[in-house]
């Protein structure tokens, strides 16, 4: 028992540094004041974080068009999920990778404007997919889908390494509550859109007008998609005007560009992995496996059905509709999740140790995916509200409680000129936490 006080309390070497840093001499470096707080700059962020997972939800929203699209091809039916999560996490790894070991004239308000571009550009194409094309082949329109993801997924990192960097010069965990806070709204929105078109339009005994109604529907939510990075984009660029974005640059590196706009590609810290890692490895494994094991979430989503009889269930628990519904449940807990840590006494920022054990513990929920109706098969407990409610739910809201503690206490433990480089590391290994377990998920989706 002393032992695991001992563990949950921390020690010494592992405590929020206070007053500024010190020089090789030993002197004391004094750390520019953080920024008040500000309910615009806020805003924005939480928009930022929407548009950062729009994407990411928008495809696992989709499953029930993207099944429609995949029905005649058995081997791309069961696994198409699992390649959208493989590709989209290697690329978005590949990306941040890279990204991360360019920090010295790293501009991060260039990489979040283009990777909202990006994104533009990929959901226009998808929703114009819904309506030309249509007759291609299945492995045809899977090639154009996974080029799609790819596409998402490079933007989605840049928008990531770009965003928590930028943020962390700002001094705030209020802020990236902010950003994860929004990406929990990513989570829940895409889903309301989707049930909401499925539920709108009539239902149809036709196969033809069936396949009609779930094209409008995708059509719909894909150009949504599209509405939320130009949105985003439009934010973020009035976010650049305001004094707060210029003189956020001012602690971490001397502004030699634009003044206006607030953007510089003047020399960063470059600060090396082992220096990070030596301060952060507690919160960067603790988010790395939290996020891997919340990979296993939308495999198994994707192939649960409801326990109620097909034939006479009402509309709401046909799988066009129980599935997304399902997602909504987990980023529903999420987004609760991510909420609770901006309440000061609820917050576990100072406690890594506590985080690092938690995110172990979350693998409980796993079995309790294999006691419900994978695949119309049968459920061992017979019950939608135990799915919904105690696996979805408390599932999503373990991974936006820990994830969001996690990337809100890493700026207690760098010093200030290192906080731009940490917000890139934490970011990274969020996203590695996500590829490792994109591929734990294709043994999940050939076990059920």
């Amino acid at each position: 028992m002393d032992r695991l006080r001992q563990l949950l309390r921390g020690d010494p070497s592992y405590e929020p540094l206070e007053g500024g840093s010190e020089t090789p001499d030993g002197e004391r470096i004094e750390e520019a004041a953080d920024q008040s707080f500000s309910w615009v700059d806020y805003s924005v962020f939480v928009l930022l974080g929407v548009a950062m997972l729009w994407a990411w939800n928008m495809f696992l929203a989709a499953a029930p068009y993207f099944q429609r699209r995949f029905q005649s091809n058995e081997s791309l039916l069961r696994n198409f999920q699992s390649a959208e999560l493989s590709v989209s996490t290697v690329g978005n790894l590949g990306s941040m990778i890279v990204l991360t070991k360019l920090q010295a004239r790293a501009n991060y308000p260039k990489r979040i404007m283009v990777s909202l571009a990006i994104q533009s550009v990929v959901f226009t194409l998808l929703a114009l997919s819904t309506r030309v094309f249509l007759d291609v082949s299945t492995g045809g329109y899977f090639a154009f889908l996974m080029i799609a993801v790819f596409s998402a997924s490079l933007a989605t990192g840049l928008c990531q390494n770009g965003v928590f960097a930028y943020v962390a010069g700002f001094g705030r965990e209020e802020y990236t509550q902010g950003i994860m806070a929004g990406q929990g709204i990513a989570g829940v929105l895409p889903c309301i859109a989707q049930i909401v078109s499925v539920l709108s339009v009539p239902d149809s005994k036709s196969k033809e007008d069936g396949a009609q109604q779930s094209s409008t529907s995708a059509f719909a939510y894909f150009l949504t998609a599209t509405g939320v990075s130009a949105l985003s984009l439009v934010a973020f660029l009035y976010m650049l005007t305001r004094d707060s974005s210029r003189s956020r640059m001012k602690p971490t590196a001397t502004v030699s560009s634009d003044e206006t706009t607030g953007l510089s590609s003047a020399p960063h810290k470059t600060v090396p992995f082992r220096l990070l890692i030596s301060k952060l490895y507690l919160l960067a494994t603790a988010v790395f496996v939290t996020f891997a094991i919340t990979m296993m979430f939308p495999v198994y989503t994707q192939q649960i059905l409801s326990v109620r009889d097909p034939a006479t269930a009402p509309r709401l628990f046909q799988p066009s509709s129980f599935i997304p519904l399902a997602f909504l449940f987990w980023n529903v807990g999420d987004l609760i999740g991510r909420v609770i840590p901006a309440v000061p006494k609820f917050s576990l920022t100072s406690r890594p140790r506590l985080l690092f054990l938690l995110s172990f513990l979350r693998l409980f929920f796993i079995p309790l995916y294999l006691l419900c109706n994978i695949g119309g098969t049968g459920a061992a407990i017979r019950s939608d509200v135990f799915y919904l409610f105690v696996v979805q739910l408390l599932f999503g809201m373990s991974n936006g409680y820990l994830g969001s503690n996690c990337m809100m206490g890493f700026v207690e433990y760098v010093d200030a000129d290192e906080r731009e480089a940490a917000g890139g590391f934490m970011s990274l290994a969020l996203v590695g936490g996500l590829t490792v377990g994109s591929f734990l998920s294709f043994f999940a989706s050939n076990s059920g």
